[in-house]
């Protein structure tokens, strides 16, 4: 949200919020700083821009009620239409923490190591101390309980630096521009996107959203994010689905919901992650060894990732593909 229109809405929402009475838009319109900068203090045609002022205040009102702000519209003694932020239908209730509650969200606000959510984190638990939201007296049980949890230094890595500016971008549902390079890819290839969710799984960020050049939900690996990412204007062209499912997508191609199995040879002393993976392994002549792994959509692309170390031998169609992505990184 751009910084001159935060602003009118906090000048609109506070000027709602302590009026006494209902104000009519003429009212609101000589009362705030932005609205007659932009469009004059209002009264007889010749101050101009009535139609754009109506079209600004019915947009800033309805922004302002979506962000969950509750107006009322009454009518005064003229017939006219007045507006009000009732201070009692605009207040949260008192927030009241239990020692187990108190500790998760202490223990979730040292998850980030970034330093600019760990700043917000902090502020957040120090404003719920001011007002009185966290536990005070607590009895043996919920004081070991909350010891133990705070004794827990949980963290997220993120070092990815592609991985604020897209968290940022899907907050606020803006589009980005970036290079990302496939796995079978010599050079990065550049995707428009429309980002809606980041998810870790396995020590990995993922980005899903809506890829405007292939028309179609993707997934993004940030470490495979090459370059800076860049914000554009403009609203979204796909609607944002309700639930997004990363971890089952990347599950999908990585092959962890797989029904069939295949066999590879490994090199001994390489590729850990296929051997945590693997339903049997046979020791084989030469420092190889023979493993049977799951295998689903996406394999081919993760077995190419361990280059010489790893040999398909069946199925023949997995072997094929996995030939076909190193042929294509070698000639490119």
């Amino acid at each position: 949200m751009a910084i001159a229109k935060a602003e009118r809405l906090m000048s609109l929402a506070l000027c709602l919020l302590g009026a006494r009475r209902a104000l009519t838009k003429r009212e609101l319109r000589s009362s705030i700083e932005a609205y007659v900068e932009a469009f004059g203090p209002g009264g007889p045609p010749a101050a101009g821009g009535d139609d754009a002022f109506s079209r600004m205040f019915e947009r800033d009102k309805d922004d302002l009620r979506e962000l969950g702000l509750v107006i009322d519209t009454v009518e005064n003694l003229d017939g006219e239409a007045g507006y009000l932020a009732r201070r009692d239908s605009n207040r949260l209730p008192p927030i009241t923490l239990d020692a187990a509650e108190a500790a998760a969200l202490d223990a979730a606000a040292r998850v980030w190591q970034q330093a600019r959510l760990a700043s917000a984190a902090s502020g957040a638990l120090q404003k719920l101390h001011a007002a009185g939201g966290m536990p005070e007296a607590e009895d043996g049980a919920e004081h070991a309980e909350r010891l133990r949890l705070s004794s827990l230094e949980p963290h997220i890595p993120a070092r990815e630096a592609a991985f604020e500016p897209l968290m940022l971008a899907c907050r606020d549902r803006r589009p980005v521009i970036f290079d990302y390079r496939k796995t079978n890819a010599v050079t990065a290839e550049r995707r428009q996107v429309e980002p809606w969710a980041l998810e870790c799984w396995r020590g990995h960020w993922y980005l899903a959203g809506f890829d405007r050049d292939r028309g179609a939900e993707r997934v993004f690996r940030l470490s495979r994010i090459t370059g800076r990412v860049r914000s554009r204007a403009g609203a979204f062209t796909a609607p944002v689905p309700d639930q997004v499912t990363i971890r089952q997508v990347v599950e999908r191609w990585s092959g962890e919901s797989a029904t069939r199995s295949a066999r590879i040879r490994l090199r001994a002393g390489a590729g850990y992650p296929l051997r945590a993976r693997a339903t049997a392994v046979r020791e084989l002549d030469g420092g190889w060894e023979e493993l049977e792994i799951p295998y689903g959509h996406g394999l081919d692309a993760w077995l190419v990732e361990f280059g010489a170390d790893v040999i398909v031998l069946e199925p023949a169609e997995l072997r094929a593909d996995v030939v076909g992505r190193l042929r294509a990184v070698a000639e490119g």
